[in-house]
């Protein structure tokens, strides 16, 4: 592989180049031009760390590479305590990345710092949740809120009682703390903290990125990032689940990455993975026969309606077909309307295009579909 250029200068925001031996000589190097541009996840020990890491090197096979933060948590990675990933570079003002500290550090008075502790700090409520939007994609309310959280029921997992895992992690009552786990998952802390989580990972896909959830051994999610309804997907799978969503990675996440691999390669025509379609039985019954659809056709609503022995429901059936939450794997991208038009997709409909464009054996987004079973 060609070594990194020194004398060249990455562009912030993204992962510069295109070669991961000259991320891995990077890190190695503790290149500083780096800071804040590449986050490395060292699978050896679940951490993420800043190139400027003085912890021990791992072997190249262990490393992921990571365009920001939040990537990294996505996938799983928790922040390095040496290094300080969430704390950016130096460049960060001071003030900012000591409340990260207290976020990641947890427990304690510190843990939940409301608005008038942060104006008590000389800090400007507004201009903090504006910069870590920006930085994690969450306010810091709510980046405070889920960390407590999470928190609380890894305790209540390891063994603690239900009032030790409410103090120990910053929560000031019991009721306080049941309230918080009712209102995310719709259980009590005890009863969530025994369900298990909805794990949430990225997935880079040539049409966007895309978030996918697992729950058990079966996939509940698969959503591209930026669709709208995103957030109210996550809190529905929540309540109806029981269990709170994070972001971690599991072995189906990189079964299901494997499979979309494959199809926007043209070689995959079906797809094995399991599924968890929580929802009414006729939104099942909706999502099941979407499954029907061969790869490569398409059918009206109308269609779909009569298909499922409801001729008159087509609204409904279009209805139900927007509240579907596995995207791709349940193609409601093959619905098309009466006049053949490209209507209702939650993903886009460049995306819905690119989809039917790429089973038509059509070239999309700079590779070709090879028409392959």
């Amino acid at each position: 592989m060609k070594a990194l250029d020194k004398s060249a200068k990455p562009t912030p925001g993204r992962i510069p180049g295109k070669d991961e031996r000259a991320w891995y000589d990077a890190l190695l190097r503790r290149d500083s031009n780096y800071d804040g541009v590449v986050y490395y996840g060292i699978i050896t020990t679940g951490v993420f760390c800043r190139p400027v890491c003085s912890a021990r090197k791992p072997k190249p096979q262990n490393v992921r590479y990571f365009a920001s933060a939040k990537e990294a948590i996505d996938a799983g990675f928790r922040p390095c305590k040496i290094c300080g990933p969430l704390d950016g570079p130096e460049s960060h003002p001071p003030a900012y990345r000591e409340l990260v500290r207290i976020v990641q550090a947890g427990g304690g008075d510190g843990a939940r710092l409301r608005d008038a502790d942060l104006r008590a700090r000389g800090l400007n409520p507004d201009a903090v949740r504006r910069w870590c939007k920006r930085r994690f994609g969450m306010t810091f309310q709510a980046l405070s809120r889920s960390a407590r959280l999470a928190r609380a029921f890894d305790a209540i997992r390891s063994g603690a009682s239900v009032t030790e895992a409410a103090l120990s992690s910053g929560y000031e009552s019991l009721s306080g703390f049941g309230e918080a786990a009712r209102t995310k998952v719709g259980a009590s802390p005890s009863e969530a903290a025994r369900t298990g989580a909805i794990w949430i990972s990225r997935i880079a896909t040539p049409i966007g990125p895309m978030l996918a959830g697992a729950f058990g051994e079966a996939l509940c999610l698969l959503e591209f990032a930026d669709r709208r309804a995103l957030e109210t997907e996550i809190g529905d799978l929540e309540r109806l689940l029981k269990a709170p969503a994070r972001p971690g990675r599991v072995p189906l996440h990189e079964i299901v990455e494997r499979r979309l691999a494959e199809y926007f390669a043209g070689e995959r025509r079906e797809f094995d993975v399991p599924l968890l379609t929580p929802g009414t039985d006729f939104q099942r019954a909706v999502w099941s026969a979407l499954r029907n659809i061969p790869y490569g056709q398409t059918v009206q609503y109308g269609g779909q309606a009569s298909a499922l022995g409801r001729p008159q429901a087509a609204r409904a059936v279009a209805r139900a077909n927007g509240q579907n939450r596995i995207s791709i794997i349940v193609p409601c991208y093959r619905v098309i309307g009466t006049d053949g038009s490209l209507v209702g997709y939650g993903g886009g409909l460049p995306r819905k295009r690119a989809l039917l464009d790429l089973e038509a054996g059509k070239r999309v987004l700079g590779f070709t579909a090879a028409g392959k079973k």
